[in-house]
């Protein structure tokens, strides 16, 4: 081998060392490269999970406090809402949420058992959207009412109300039709039922056949709790009862005032829409009873309306002709049964009436003064004067 073929290898190394030791340093600085990207990566990484968690925690925590809030700080709604027996403090806490007391019913929930309170109570509550949660707290601790405060769960009979504007008041309040109270009203068995619990009041009612409706009258005019599933004979026997209380403490003296009670809750019904005052009601309970005496029909304009079936505010000499058992233009007597249902000032009215010797009487239509008089004559000028000339 000649010298010049001995040294070749070394001048080859000469070359392939600076070469290996740049690979190494290109490698060494994409390493040194990769790992500041992936720093940088990482550090960007936590930064936006440091960030996003901020955020979320920070939405969180408004979120929970928001809710914590009352759901309407300046309302004046008053909401009722029931709480049945047994309900757990996550249904009440829903309940409260459906009825829009609260803002959100789970984080109520929460933080009741934050705050470590039960003994919750059942019943009806007047809530406002206003109230704080400890107030709501507070009030559901000291327990709700056992029967509905609201109008929307209150039967409001009015004095004078016949029993079809009852009906009306019944479908408004509850799930039955007017068409099923009236119906049920005439319904022999119940009302054969109904007068075993009250024979005082409802015996002759119940077998008369000549009414239109046999409870006409005698469903009391007051304000009546409608309980959530109630039935209907329910809601009629409640009205029959407060009727019977009413009419106890009078017992005596209708028994010797020498008419049934169907006679007088009858009469009580036409002073209850032609009379307002004590004094006025007196009178033409008295005036109505010496018709009544010497068989001169009573001539009220409320029971042609009855007999008609409608509101008018004017009756004319035609509807006066109408072929009614109820109509006391064309009948004398006093018709077949109530009008309307009367109330207490009305009946005590027709058991203590006045004793003069009226047959008419005429009301001022600007003043509401009742006029009074012994004859046609001064009827008719008491007319002249005060309503012709109107």
């Amino acid at each position: 081998m000649s010298q010049n073929d001995q040294q070749e290898p070394q001048g080859q190394q000469k070359l392939i060392r600076p070469t290996l030791e740049k690979e190494a340093v290109d490698k060494m600085k994409i390493r040194k490269k990769e790992r500041s990207l992936v720093r940088k990566i990482v550090f960007a990484i936590v930064t936006i999970g440091i960030l996003l968690g901020v955020i979320v925690g920070f939405a969180g925590y408004k979120y929970i406090t928001d809710a914590l809030q009352p759901l309407e700080p300046e309302s004046t709604e008053v909401v009722e809402v029931e709480i049945p027996i047994g309900t757990s403090t996550k249904g009440i806490t829903q309940l409260l949420e459906e009825g829009n007391v609260i803002k959100n019913a789970t984080i109520f929930n929460y933080y009741i058992k934050t705050q470590n309170v039960s003994d919750f109570q059942a019943g009806f509550y007047e809530l406002s959207p206003s109230m704080s949660l400890n107030d709501i707290i507070a009030t559901l601790q000291a327990g709700g009412s056992p029967v509905p405060q609201s109008s929307e769960h209150k039967i409001i009979v009015r004095e004078g109300n016949t029993i079809e504007e009852i009906a009306a008041e019944v479908e408004g309040k509850t799930d039955f039709t007017a068409e099923e109270f009236l119906a049920k009203v005439n319904e022999p068995e119940f009302l054969t039922n109904a007068a075993a619990q009250y024979p005082d009041i409802l015996t002759e009612a119940s077998q008369r056949t000549d009414t239109r409706y046999r409870l006409e009258g005698y469903l009391y005019p007051a304000t009546y709790d409608h309980m959530t599933g109630n039935s209907l004979d329910e809601v009629i026997l409640q009205m029959l009862q407060k009727t019977n209380e009413v009419l106890t403490p009078y017992a005596e003296q209708i028994a010797s005032s020498g008419h049934t009670l169907h006679e007088i809750l009858t009469i009580a019904s036409l002073v209850e829409k032609e009379g307002v005052t004590p004094e006025d009601r007196a009178n033409i309970a008295g005036v109505f009873f010496n018709r009544l005496e010497i068989d001169m029909p009573i001539q009220s304009d409320i029971s042609i309306l009855y007999a008609l079936n409608e509101h008018k505010e004017l009756v004319t000499f035609k509807d006066l002709e109408i072929d009614s058992p109820y109509n006391l233009y064309r009948n004398t007597g006093m018709g077949p049964g109530p009008f309307n249902s009367p109330s207490e000032g009305s009946i005590q009215a027709t058991l203590s009436p006045a004793d003069t010797n009226y047959l008419y009487f005429v009301a001022d239509t600007t003043t509401g003064i009742v006029y009074f008089s012994e004859t046609y004559e001064e009827h008719l000028q008491l007319q002249s004067q005060y309503v012709d000339s109107e």
